[in-house]
């Protein structure tokens, strides 16, 4: 081996004491950071899989309710939810389940999943699954456990047919006075979106026959303008 002149022996001396010191700890940074990615690569992955396969039973829950077949519909919703219930399709999967089992006349399987949904959605699908709730509740007369639901707290694009279906819960009570206020703060809900929309002129025209229904409930209630 050919002899190092002396400066390199210096610098070696120099690497050998740093290593001494600070050799652990940078093994040991170097290990955390590498088990991090492999952490991270294999959590990619579980996550990745665990899509694919919710995908799959989405699609036949899909199929499920296409063809009406309510057990099916059952079982599979409720794979979906137990084994995938972290994944986007578990809530979708959720809310297709509902609507086919109210169909189906099977009002408390309908609202058992709009509960779920509600309960562990994401941001929008959360303020929908809320909201088909209070319907199904105001179907069964359940007016003031509606009325709980509405008031949760819920994006402002949600507002008109929040307030929309207070109105038909109030004036379904005989609170017309009251359902008439609710039509009209979804009439403004209404006349906000459209003004915060880059097309002003068109987004009115786009909910000119949601405003026109609007309307109708109000004159409806007969109450005071």
């Amino acid at each position: 081996m050919a002899a190092y002149d002396l400066e390199e022996q210096e610098q070696l001396a120099e690497l050998k004491a740093w290593w001494k010191q600070w050799g652990n700890l940078v093994t040991g940074i170097v290990t955390a950071a590498a088990v991090g990615v492999l952490a991270w690569q294999g959590w990619s992955w579980y996550q990745a899989r665990q899509a694919a396969q919710a995908s799959g039973v989405y699609s036949v829950l899909q199929r499920a309710a296409l063809e009406k077949d309510t057990q099916k519909t059952k079982t599979a919703v409720g794979e979906l939810i137990e084994k995938f219930g972290g994944t986007a399709y578990a809530p979708l999967g959720a809310l297709t389940a509902a609507k086919a089992l109210y169909d189906a006349g099977d009002l408390k399987s309908a609202k058992a999943q709009l509960a779920w949904v509600a309960e562990n959605g994401k941001e929008e699908l959360k303020d929908l699954g809320r909201l088909r709730l209070a319907a199904v509740l105001l179907d069964e007369q359940a007016y003031d456990e509606a009325l709980k639901t509405l008031s949760a707290g819920h994006a402002p694009a949600f507002d008109a047919r929040y307030a929309e279906l207070r109105g038909d819960v109030l004036a379904a009570q005989g609170k017309k006075d009251e359902a008439a206020a609710a039509y009209r703060e979804a009439l403004a809900a209404l006349e906000r979106t459209a003004d915060g929309a880059k097309n002003t002129l068109q987004a009115r025209e786009m909910n000119a026959p949601y405003r026109d229904m609007l309307q109708l409930k109000l004159d409806a209630t007969g109450a005071a303008k």
